[in-house]
């Protein structure tokens, strides 16, 4: 890593994370395999912190621990890339293996549980789905239908009149990308250390 950490695939220690290096990867991760509209690939720190708000919008009083949980959903990836669905699907249980030690050490570094709450990982997997729709449509070229077919319509989720994700879907540059996912991460931040005072 960049951090000069050495992280071990097959047994990563949570102190070898850093999330300067988490932050990094990721924004250089494209998702769809960089086939997407615009001057730039839009990654996986983009689409963390759109997964994090719109799980925020279906669960307002989401306890930061938790937000903080939804925005590392896709952290594994600054170390083993983003993978389409159907390659996983392919490459099966190897691959879950290695994502969930990765996860697990993660967590383990940021003071959250190895495993977290089904509860927590339902709404993660939720909003993911929300935002993998909108991205296909907006960012990806599929039509509605076709989106709608794989990901299911988005029912009852805010989107602007012209039917677009009120977030936002603009693909940054790296450095951009990089720097909101880190700003985000400290103001979650420092939503726990306060909720640890009081």
């Amino acid at each position: 890593m960049l951090s000069g950490r050495r992280l071990n695939l097959l047994d990563p220690s949570p102190l070898d994370v850093e999330i300067t290096d988490i932050a990094h990867g990721l924004a250089r991760v494209a998702r769809w395999n960089g086939q997407t509209h615009g001057d730039h690939a839009f990654s996986v720190a983009e689409h963390s912190l759109i997964v994090e708000d719109i799980a925020l919008t279906l669960k307002p009083d989401l306890e930061p621990d938790w937000r903080l949980a939804v925005l590392l959903h896709d952290a594994p990836e600054y170390v083993i890339g983003d993978m389409i669905s159907p390659f996983k699907a392919v490459i099966g249980e190897a691959y879950k293996a290695v994502e969930a030690r990765l996860q697990g050490a993660i967590h383990l570094r940021f003071g959250l549980p190895a495993q977290i709450p089904l509860k927590v990982k339902k709404l993660a997997k939720r909003a993911d789905i929300v935002c993998a729709y909108f991205e296909a449509v907006e960012l990806a070229g599929f039509e509605e239908r076709e989106a709608g077919r794989i990901f299911g319509r988005p029912r009852g989720f805010p989107a602007n009149p012209e039917g677009k994700l009120r977030y936002g879907l603009e693909p940054l540059p790296v450095a951009e990308a990089q720097k909101k996912f880190l700003e985000r991460f400290e103001a979650i931040e420092e939503l726990r250390v306060a909720g640890n005072k009081g």
